[in-house]
């Protein structure tokens, strides 16, 4: 670091993103991206707004909220967008917390949560997941912070039912609960429709992951209107522009080709108990995982060795140096011959290991 840079963040460990490396063509299965282009009607939409990028976005994003709005059949005052849903996640932190208003989270999620916390300054609490890695919601009950659950989990995958998100916005009416829903559409249940009854509860989704525009960077937020009055106090004041026209345009397209997305989403859904199935033949164990991902280990084989060994082959999986975690893999769901190609090389992995 420089000596300009401020001691503010002396102690700051940035969020490690999942490798996007350039050296040579991988099987990319770590970073959780749809193996599917977007909608044509996203790429139409999007190519279409490309001719009028010599003026500003809309800054009250309205075609695209209208569009998340009609969705959920919620009103329209209840949706703000931002860019990705990791903005809207520090929005959240900001909106809040701070030093005298915490937070709490799990141990095990997404690594993005900590992150904010330390730059924001803002006080935290890490509730350690049971044993099976699933999230105990008692811990978060009658509490005096802000919760912040993802579900489904990451990098687990798994989900905690409705009425522990309800007991949760029921039993701490003074602080905000947030829901992470990156991953609900491949098998979880969101929790947009109980945002109208309670006040304290949001719900941050993203188009990243099913609506395959991990590189639009849409993310949304959904609460009571007074709530995202907060967030868009603060999006004014950070940047009113924080969504591109062409991303606007192509957030209306997929929104209109929902056929779409449930077809992507059901055959990754297939793809992955598939290969979970396949690799608990082969001596794996995984989480009950209701994502575009599945988290696994293997008595034989630790998670760092399957990591360096699949990426010598041209294959990237995540692995995390978390103890807990650490015999685990990520794998993305990709298409059925990627997962072919992923199974082919584990077996050979396995041969050598053994």
């Amino acid at each position: 670091m420089s000596r300009y840079f401020s001691h503010r963040y002396d102690r700051l460990e940035p969020y490690v993103p999942g490798e996007q490396p350039q050296d040579r063509k991988y099987l990319k299965l770590n970073t959780n991206e749809s193996p599917f282009p977007p909608s044509p009607k996203a790429i139409q939409r999007a190519a279409e707004a490309a001719g009028g990028l010599n003026l500003y976005s809309d800054p009250t994003c309205r075609k695209i909220r209208e569009a998340l709005a009609d969705h959920y059949g919620i009103p329209m005052d209840r949706v703000t967008v931002t860019n990705g849903s990791d903005e809207g996640l520090y929005f959240a932190f900001s909106a809040w917390c701070d030093e005298a208003h915490p937070v709490m989270f799990p141990d095990i999620t997404y690594g993005f949560y900590p992150v904010y916390a330390e730059k924001l300054n803002i006080p935290y609490r890490q509730i350690p997941v049971r044993d099976d890695l699933s999230i105990d919601p008692e811990p978060y009950l009658h509490n005096e912070a802000m919760v912040v659950i993802a579900n489904p989990n990451a990098p687990t995958g798994l989900t905690i039912p409705q009425n522990a998100i309800e007991a949760l916005a029921e039993r701490n009416p003074d602080h905000i609960v947030v829901i992470d829903e990156a991953y609900v559409d491949f098998g979880g249940e969101s929790a947009v429709k109980l945002t109208c009854r309670y006040p304290n509860l949001v719900v941050i989704g993203t188009l990243s992951k099913s609506r395959s525009l991990a590189g639009g960077r849409l993310g949304y937020m959904i609460a009571d209107p007074s709530l995202i009055a907060d967030i868009e106090t603060l999006r004014y004041s950070t940047n009113p522009y924080n969504v591109n026209s062409m991303t606007i345009a192509a957030g209306v397209g997929v929104l209109e080709d929902e056929a779409y997305t449930r077809r992507n989403c059901a055959c990754i859904a297939d793809n992955r108990e598939a290969l979970k199935e396949t690799l608990r033949k082969l001596g794996f164990s995984s989480t009950d995982s209701k994502s575009n991902f599945i988290f696994v280990k293997h008595p034989a084989l630790p998670g760092a060795m399957l990591y360096e060994k699949l990426k010598a082959r041209g294959i990237l999986v995540r692995h995390f140096k978390t103890p807990r975690i650490a015999d685990y893999s990520r794998i993305t769901i990709g298409t059925a011959a990627q997962m072919e190609a992923l199974v082919a090389a584990v077996q050979e992995i396995l041969k050598e290991a053994v």
